[in-house]
């Protein structure tokens, strides 16, 4: 019975998750959501491309369960699951997205939450789908959590859900940072830089 529960509910937190983090993508432009936003290069449609790539390989080829379509290598050198190439659109990551998230859905519903599996790339390879589950869904709400950052750099857009998300009070917000700066400055002696992270 705790079985069951303990699926149903991380099945639950993933689906959330993968809503989170592709609802990042609305209302931005194909730049905006393919643009480095980083120093490593992070951006939103690859952040979404990723965590496909990441889903397709985790709940297919470690439960013989391997996806329907082709996959690249696993993390290629070139970080190719990272970044999105100008001929592939926003739609076909997506649906890709979807598409690999069925397939991690028909593997979750399919196995038992102690079914075998086995991750050649780690260490310690035989794995359980619990162990794969939490693994998938902390990567999810990981990037999720980047995708959340990256747009607030964005448009200033926050919240999980698009019903979360709330009006931008930009006199409050810079209010709040103020506060923020001021104690960053109080603890280091007034030895920090007031000027703004961009």
């Amino acid at each position: 019975m705790i079985d069951d529960f303990a699926k149903d509910h991380l099945h639950g937190r993933l689906a959330k998750a993968r809503e989170a983090l592709v609802w990042k993508l609305d209302g931005l432009s194909e730049y905006d959501i393919r643009r480095p936003l980083t120093a490593t290069g992070t951006n939103l449609l690859g952040l979404v491309k990723h965590m496909a790539t990441l889903e397709a390989w985790y709940f297919g080829e470690v439960f013989g369960r391997p996806s329907p379509e082709p996959l690249g290598r696993w993390q290629d050198s070139d970080g190719s699951d990272l970044w999105v190439a100008p001929d592939q659109t926003r739609e076909q990551i997506v649906d890709f997205y979807r598409r690999a998230g069925q397939h991690a859905d028909a593997t979750i519903e399919a196995l038992p939450i102690d079914e075998p599996g086995h991750v050649p790339w780690w260490p310690r390879p035989d794995v359980k789908l619990f162990t794969i589950m939490v693994h998938v869904l902390q990567e999810t709400t990981r990037h999720a959590g980047h995708a959340d950052i990256l747009r607030e750099q964005l448009d200033g857009q926050t919240g999980m859900m698009p019903e979360y998300a709330e009006e931008i009070d930009t006199a409050a917000r810079a209010a709040y940072r103020a506060t923020v700066e001021q104690a960053a400055q109080a603890a280091a002696g007034g030895a920090g830089s007031a000027g703004p992270v961009s």
